[in-house]
């Protein structure tokens, strides 16, 4: 197993099916529920045990997974209100390090159990036509949100892994 993508890298598929979208919101919609699971009766020395050598720690992953999901349901809003802009991007090490990612997890987890709950009612309402809208990530290009869907239920669906595979250790 691939310690860095345990699930993989993502991939869009060609074509990208509205069943896969709806498969992907889905992920999104449940991910909270299946992280909760995850998490909810491990101790401290457990939130502190590492995924790879070097990697963050299982508190680290459930706060950098609240802070990327927050910038994505902005960047989606975004692109949903202006016309291909460009966002920012942010340093997500750093933000590892910062003193809020050393701390209980217990508020990451209310912040993505809303989010999603509000992110899962955005996403069901986009048309086509919504779905082709576009964003520029300085780093990676032009992404529509369509494939952002996927992107973003990938990524919960990778540290959710990155997770499990701590606990094995």
């Amino acid at each position: 197993m691939n310690e860095r993508y345990p699930i993989g890298e993502f991939e869009t598929p060609d074509p990208l099916s509205a069943d896969q979208i709806h498969q992907w919101i889905e992920e999104i919609r449940t991910f909270p529920a299946r992280l909760l699971e995850t998490v909810r009766s491990l101790s401290e020395l457990d939130l502190d045990k590492v995924y790879r050598e070097g990697g963050w720690t299982i508190r680290q992953v459930v706060h950098h997974v609240a802070d990327s999901h927050m910038n994505a349901y902005i960047r989606f809003k975004l692109a949903l209100t202006e016309e291909n802009p460009t966002i920012r991007p942010y340093a997500e090490d750093k933000w590892a390090e910062l003193p809020d990612s050393l701390s209980p997890i217990a508020s990451s987890l209310t912040i993505i159990s809303s989010l999603h709950e509000r992110w899962v009612i955005l996403l069901e309402s986009l048309t086509e036509e919504l779905l082709a809208r576009t964003f520029v990530h300085p780093d990676s290009g032009s992404v529509a949100l369509a494939e952002n869907i996927g992107i973003y239920a990938w990524h919960g669906n990778h540290h959710l892994a990155h997770i499990q595979h701590a606990l094995q250790n």
